[in-house]
This record gives C-alpha cells, sequence and structure tokens, in this order.
C-alpha cells in the first residue's frame, strides 16, 4: 500500500526511511485534518507539525488533494478488513448476530477514526473517484455477507439488497449524534430491530421474528 500513498506525481518512496517519512506525513495530515478540517489546513501547517520541510512535503506529495487520497486510502483498506473478517465470521452468526454486527461497522470505525470522517466529506468535493470505488467496494462485500446468509436469494435481488443494507447501516451512524440519549438508544433498537426483520425476510426464515413482535 505504501506505493500508492504518493498519487498525482508524488515521488514514491523507495527506501525504509522514505516509507518512515511518508507515514509521518499521512499522520501528520489527519492530525492537522481533525483539528481544523480539511478547507482550513495548509501544507505548512502539515509539515510543521511532521516536522519536515515543505519541500519534503511537496516531493511525495503536491498538493492536499494528493494528501487527503492517500489518506483514505489508508482507511479504505482499513474497512476492507474489517468486511473480510464479517464475511469469514457471517456463517457462525445468528440473524441478530449479524445486524449487529453490520450496523456497528460504520458507526464503530468513524468513531475510532475521526480523520476518516473530515475525509469523507471532504471527498465530496474532491476530483478523485476514491469515495464512489469505497462505497462500491463495500457493497461487494455485503452482496458476499447476504449470499451466504441467505443462499436462496435470487441473484437479481441480491445486488439491490446490499443496497439497502448499506443504508441502513449509514442511518447507523447519523444516530449516533441524536440527542438525548434516550431517544438514540431507542431508534437504534428501532434500527436493529427493522434490519434484523430485512435479513430474515432474506433468508426466508420467520422462526426469530416473534421476539420483535
Amino acid at each position: 500500500m505504501a506505493s500508492r500513498n504518493s498519487s498525482q506525481n508524488g515521488r514514491a518512496p523507495q527506501r525504509r526511511r522514505g516509507h518512515e517519512r511518508v507515514a509521518t506525513l499521512l499522520s501528520a495530515a489527519s492530525d492537522c485534518f481533525v483539528a481544523k478540517g480539511y478547507d482550513a489546513t495548509t501544507m505548512t501547517e502539515i509539515a510543521a507539525k511532521a516536522e519536515a520541510s515543505i519541500g519534503s512535503l511537496y516531493q511525495f506529495f503536491p498538493t492536499k488533494e494528493a494528501l487527503a487520497e492517500a489518506l483514505l486510502h489508508q482507511h479504505a483498506e482499513a474497512l476492507y478488513a474489517r468486511m473480510e473478517r464479517l464475511l469469514a465470521q457471517t456463517p457462525g452468526w445468528t440473524t441478530e448476530e449479524l445486524a449487529t454486527r453490520l450496523l456497528r461497522t460504520f458507526a464503530d470505525y468513524r468513531r475510532q477514526q475521526p480523520a476518516y470522517v473530515v475525509l469523507v466529506e471532504a471527498a465530496q468535493t474532491l476530483p478523485s473517484m476514491l469515495g464512489r470505488t469505497i462505497r462500491q467496494r463495500m457493497r461487494d462485500y455485503l452482496c458476499q455477507i447476504l449470499a451466504i446468509h441467505a443462499p436462496d436469494i435470487a441473484a437479481g435481488d441480491l445486488r439491490p439488497a446490499a443496497t439497502v443494507v448499506q443504508q441502513l447501516m449509514k442511518s447507523a451512524v447519523a444516530l449516533h449524534g441524536e440527542q438525548p440519549v434516550a431517544l438514540r438508544q431507542a431508534a437504534q433498537t428501532q434500527l436493529q430491530r427493522a434490519l434484523t426483520l430485512y435479513l430474515h425476510d432474506l433468508a426466508g426464515t420467520r422462526e426469530s421474528t416473534r421476539t420483535y413482535a
């Protein structure tokens, strides 16, 4: 992945020292984006945070957009790794467990990685197609997970179903900031109920739905 850290004609690191320098620059950029936001952060501030020369920063990342893209690549790979683990564990989970895990995926990652939230918002104004690529890749994982959970689902229904699940996962993120806490918790419970029932419906099972009656 290190070879992708320097994009938009930036020089790719060749040696260990270069890889370490790039990692330091990316970490500094992440901290600055969280502290000031993407638009307000300058390349000069990022170089100062990394204790590097501005020339060294531009050598690897000619633009702030290149830095954002490199960081998004890192976060994308981390999200893919989480989805790989979900995919491997899906056969052993009940429908309720699968619903819980899916709803936590985006919300937990965004809470643990505040820079990702900033970058996702910035990605809407960046020319890169990376944001769309990440969404489609996540949807691919959901298709595989749903195919395991609901093996009899028609092939033509799989991707629309994955899209619905993806939107419900995003809803869990939106609810995270809902106030008061009691309302948020009640809404999260209702959202989990909705996803559980939907997954039951996809799998053509009804044995556990009585729990939610």
